[in-house]
């Protein structure tokens, strides 16, 4: 199983690299990056085994072993197990998991057979580069798993980030991906194991409590390991195996180990320094699309407003169309300065009878009016419409008599007292 490199995510948010970020744009930019980086993988291998066939590598089975009960706060230090160059026991699995001398690989030595539901593991040995894990059954069977990490040329790393949230993903396998790391290294090599994956993966393994079948200790995270045991030799398509399962668990640990790691399969720096005192940028080839903006809808249920969308294009076509057949300038007689005039020149009329000085007031405010025009002398006035109280009443003619007005004390007492206020 291959996972993406985290230190993409890294680099994304680099202000070396000066890009903007989702929430920079309110949400509406987003960005995908495809880079062509090594991406970290985890192998795992699983086979079924007889108790005959586990003898070989458990302690409690061996003759110096005797039976007796595990001292678990040290094994396997202590214990009369021979050390390197000694290839230990021959098993009966030595081909598969490439045990013995001709693959120079020591097999694993477990404290004791598990009970049921528990597992027990092996996470030290001589120049070890995988960790090992043997569970057993509800009836009594038994299964070891072996877990290591490499890194592969065949992947590359797709990162995609938006306002709802961002994605990483490790493209594999696809005969078009350009960008694949071996791609942009021919000389890289595929699968070279990572031997320090080892100690990550002893730290995520005391997380689980996967080695507590030592003490009989019964973890849920060992049961349900246990219960992923196919019973025959088909895999049951509903349910993932004890394989995937641990593949799928172990992948955290494969993000924490790339992040801040080199975006190359090789070590670019003095050949005497193990480690950086301060961090180094490092360049990958890479491929950016970016989105400053959003022309549409990126929810469902915003597709209501398109029908606002059109109707605003409707009515813009209606308004071109009319401004086309009746093309000129119009006078808005509405406006200030045109309304003055208008009622300046206009006759009094009856509807506001009572409201000069005061305005109008009562059924006088929901009177109509309408803009006419003196057709012989080219004179546009006011004149009313039909209201509550007057019902198409003419404007009176210059010789009237108006109603008094109920402000005319106030405007004689100012204007006889303060003159020079009016």
């Amino acid at each position: 199983m291959a996972m993406p490199h985290s230190g993409v995510f890294s680099a994304a948010r680099d202000p070396l690299n000066n890009l903007i970020l989702p929430r920079d744009l309110s949400g509406l930019g987003e960005f995908d990056i495809k880079a062509s980086v090594p991406s970290p993988t985890t192998n795992v291998l699983c086979a079924s085994m007889t108790k005959e066939e586990l003898t070989p590598i458990v302690y409690s089975e061996w003759p110096r072993g005797n039976g007796t009960a595990m001292n678990v706060t040290n094994f396997p230090e202590g214990f009369d197990i021979p050390a390197w160059p000694e290839w230990l026991n021959r098993t009966a699995v030595d081909d598969l998991f490439e045990f013995g001398e001709k693959y120079g690989r020591r097999p694993p030595t477990f404290p004791k057979l598990p009970k049921e539901f528990n597992t027990v593991v092996n996470t030290t040995g001589w120049f070890a580069d995988s960790v090992y894990l043997l569970a057993t059954t509800e009836k009594g069977n038994y299964t070891m798993c072996s877990m290591r990490s490499s890194l592969t040329t065949k992947c590359s790393t797709r990162y995609h980030a938006s306002f709802s949230g961002g994605e990483m993903t490790a493209l594999c396998d696809d005969g078009e991906n350009e960008l694949a790391y071996g791609n942009s290294y021919t000389n890289a090599t595929d699968g070279v194991l990572v031997k320090d994956w080892q100690s990550v993966a002893t730290e995520w393994i005391k997380s689980l409590s996967l080695g507590a079948g030592i003490t009989d200790g019964k973890a849920s995270s060992a049961r349900m390991l246990t219960q992923l045991i196919p019973s025959s030799q088909a895999l049951d398509p509903s349910l993932p195996s004890i394989a995937e399962a641990l593949a799928v668990l172990s992948g955290c640990t494969l993000i924490e180990s790339s992040t801040d790691s080199p975006f190359i399969h090789f070590w670019n720096y003095s050949t005497t320094v193990n480690t950086l005192e301060e961090p180094q940028p490092q360049q990958f080839p890479a491929m950016l699309r970016t989105q400053d903006y959003a022309s549409g809808g990126t929810q469902q249920w915003q597709g209501i407003f398109y029908v606002i969308l059109a109707l605003t294009f409707a009515t813009n076509v209606f308004c071109f169309v009319y401004f086309m057949i009746r093309h000129g300038l119009v006078t808005d007689f509405i406006e200030p300065q045109n309304l003055f005039s208008l009622s300046l020149n206009s006759p009094p009329s009856h509807a506001l009878d009572g409201a000069c000085g005061g305005g109008p007031a009562g059924d006088q405010l929901i009177m109509n009016w309408h803009i006419k025009m003196d057709e012989d002398r080219d004179h546009f006035y006011i004149e009313n419409g039909e209201g509550p109280a007057i019902k198409r009443r003419k404007t009176r003619p210059l010789d009237f008599e108006m109603d008094t007005s109920p402000v005319l004390k106030t405007y004689t007492k100012l204007s006889s007292r303060h003159s020079s206020i009016l």
